[in-house]
C-alpha cells in the first residue's frame, strides 16, 4: 500500500504555529520521521491559511524536499494555489485534488492534461456528496473518463470514493468498501485512495474502527490511503491484511518491517 503522510496540515495546530513562525527544523523533522516510518507521499497543506496559502506551501514544498526523497502531495482544493506551487516542486508530485465541482475541475484539468503528474480523483460534483455506490461509481467514471481523455495515465490517477462518518449512515462501512472493489474491477490500472480516519468521526475509541476499516478495504483492493504513517499500531495492521491479502511475497515485507521495529505496540 501507498501511503500518504498526513501530519503536515496546517489544520493540526503544532504545523500551524510552525508554518507563522517559519521553523524549518520542525517541519524538516516532521516529513523525515513520516518518510522513516514508510511514507511514500508527504502531504503538505497551507489551507488554514487563505491569503498567504500559495507562499506558505512554496515554503513547506522546499523545505521538505530537503530532507525527503520521496514526493510531496500537494494538498488544496484551491487550483490556483496548486497551479502556483507546482513550479517548486521537484520531481512528480501527487496532487490533492481534482473533483467534478465545475470550478475546480475545468480549471485543474488543463494543469492535468498531457502532464506526468499523479492526481487525486474526488467523487464529489456540483451536487454534492454521493449517495450510494451507484452514484460514487458514477462520478468515479466520469473522472477517469475525463482525465485519461486529457492524456492522464490511468495509474497516475488515484479514486478517493469519499468514505464518510458511519455514525451518520450505518450504510458508509459497506458503501466504502463496496466502492473500492468496483473501482478496482471495471477499471483495471486505476488506483484507489482515501482519508482513512474520515469513518470513525464522532465516535470514541476512533482507532479502533480506523483500523479494521483499513484492514477490510485492503481485502477490496485498496491500495493507498492518507494517513499518519507514525501509528505503528495502524501500521502493523495494514502490513498483517497485504500479507494475508497474497500481496507480500514470501512474508518479506512483514519481515522486513519487523525487523525495523515499524509495527512494535
Amino acid at each position: 500500500m501507498e501511503i500518504v503522510g498526513e501530519l503536515i496540515n496546517a489544520s493540526r495546530q503544532p504545523i500551524k504555529e510552525a508554518i507563522e513562525a517559519q521553523d524549518t527544523d520542525y517541519i524538516k523533522k516532521v516529513a523525515k520521521d513520516q518518510e522513516d516510518h514508510g511514507a511514500n507521499f508527504i502531504d503538505v497543506n497551507a489551507g488554514v491559511f487563505a491569503d498567504k496559502e500559495s507562499e506558505y506551501l512554496k515554503w513547506l514544498i522546499s523545505n521538505v524536499q530537503e530532507v525527503v526523497s520521496v514526493p510531496c502531495c500537494i494538498d488544496s482544493p484551491n487550483p490556483k494555489a496548486i497551479e502556483d506551487t507546482l513550479e517548486t516542486h521537484k520531481g512528480i508530485p501527487l496532487i490533492n485534488s481534482i473533483s467534478l465541482e465545475t470550478e475546480r475541475y475545468d480549471k485543474l484539468l488543463p494543469i492535468l492534461s498531457n502532464s506526468d503528474y499523479k492526481v487525486v480523483a474526488l467523487c464529489i460534483s456540483d451536487k454534492g456528496m454521493p449517495d450510494g455506490v451507484d452514484e460514487i461509481m458514477a462520478n468515479a467514471d466520469k473522472l477517469i473518463n475525463g482525465l485519461t481523455g486529457a492524456n492522464v495515465p490511468i495509474n497516475h490517477i488515484y479514486i478517493d470514493p469519499l468514505v464518510k462518518p458511519i455514525s451518520v449512515k450505518d450504510s458508509h462501512g459497506v458503501e466504502a468498501l463496496d466502492s473500492i472493489q468496483r473501482i478496482m474491477k471495471e477499471y483495471p490500472g486505476v488506483h484507489t485512495v482515501w482519508g482513512n480516519s474520515n469513518l470513525s468521526f464522532g465516535v470514541p475509541k476512533r482507532w479502533i474502527l480506523n483500523q479494521v476499516l483499513a484492514v477490510a478495504a485492503i481485502t477490496r483492493g485498496l491500495d493507498a490511503a492518507i494517513l499518519n504513517p507514525l501509528d505503528k499500531r495502524l501500521i502493523a495492521f495494514i502490513t498483517a491484511a497485504e500479507t494475508l491479502a497474497g500481496k507480500d511475497e514470501c512474508c518479506m515485507n512483514y519481515m522486513k518491517a519487523y525487523r525495523k521495529k515499524k509495527f512494535e505496540v
